[in-house]
């Protein structure tokens, strides 16, 4: 139960009801006892600068932050991590000592689940389709284990900015970038494939951003970031052209537990945040 004493986390994002943060987070902060509670916030667009003031009066201590904010969050910002400021995008929000301290722990929750999965990136080819905020995250995390990236975008705008930030960070190991329409003319040769789009997830769930027209690429695995419906179009396409598909449950988990321990200094209870969600 929330009281006057309860401390607060939370989620921002549109959309958030889909989200299984709030459970994950909330089993873990009572099995260990503490007084916290972790609130889902549907921040509609045009009002993230009013949310984040009013997170700032209710006295949290901190927000994850989901799509489209990970990158549209940074300006109202007062600090950012190394992490964060190599991958422009923020998925973790601490307040300390009245500031806004943005943090990103998606990268390496996602990298934490790769070794879960016994994938090895080092020295692979990865194809990341997508340029929002999620994909800076699996950019960064890749170029950081030597992987040679190609990045396949429909947002054209966003395209050009990602592919010269990560080529200035990491020179020689990204690929020219693609785009949906030329995916029919190229080979591609990659062993990990990574959708960080939200296509696939509820209001866009039954849609694939692999093209339902181009056969899906034999590689060794294809990562969906989204997680629920934990088999989206995108698996499906992955699976029936014999590849092995997973979603990004486990990377929720891991980038969950570190977030968890920045705002709470404790050590998460990842087998619970597990068992929560998986048992959904």
């Amino acid at each position: 139960m929330v009281s006057g004493t309860t401390k607060l986390v939370g989620l921002i994002g549109d959309p958030v009801a889909h989200s299984l943060s709030p459970l994950m987070h909330n089993s873990a902060f009572q099995a260990m006892r503490m007084d916290w509670a972790y609130l889902p916030l549907h921040v509609l667009p045009g009002n993230l600068r009013d949310a984040l003031r009013g997170i700032h009066s209710l006295g949290f201590l901190g927000v994850n932050v989901t799509v489209p904010y990970k990158e549209r969050v940074l300006p109202f910002l007062d600090g950012l991590s190394d992490q964060a400021k190599r991958i422009g995008a923020v998925n973790s929000i601490s307040m300390v000592e009245g500031r806004f301290l943005g943090d990103n722990t998606d990268w390496s929750g996602f990298l934490r689940d790769l070794a879960e999965l016994r994938f090895h990136p080092q020295g692979s080819r990865a194809l990341i389709l997508g340029s929002g905020g999620s994909a800076r995250a699996i950019a960064y995390a890749l170029l950081s284990e030597r992987v040679t990236v190609t990045i396949c975008a429909r947002n054209t705008a966003t395209l050009p900015g990602l592919v010269g930030h990560f080529r200035k960070l990491f020179p020689g190991r990204l690929t020219e970038p693609l785009t949906y329409e030329n995916l029919h003319d190229v080979r591609i040769e990659a062993d990990i494939i990574v959708n960080t789009t939200p296509l696939g997830m509820a209001p866009h769930a039954g849609l694939s951003p692999w093209p339902e027209a181009v056969a899906f690429p034999h590689c060794a695995l294809a990562y969906d970031l989204v997680y629920n419906p934990p088999k989206t179009r995108f698996i499906e396409l992955a699976e029936a052209n014999g590849v092995k598909a997973v979603n990004g449950l486990g990377m929720l988990i891991h980038q969950a537990a570190l977030a968890f321990e920045i705002w709470t200094g404790a050590s998460a209870p990842l087998e619970i945040m597990r068992k929560a969600v998986t048992a959904c």
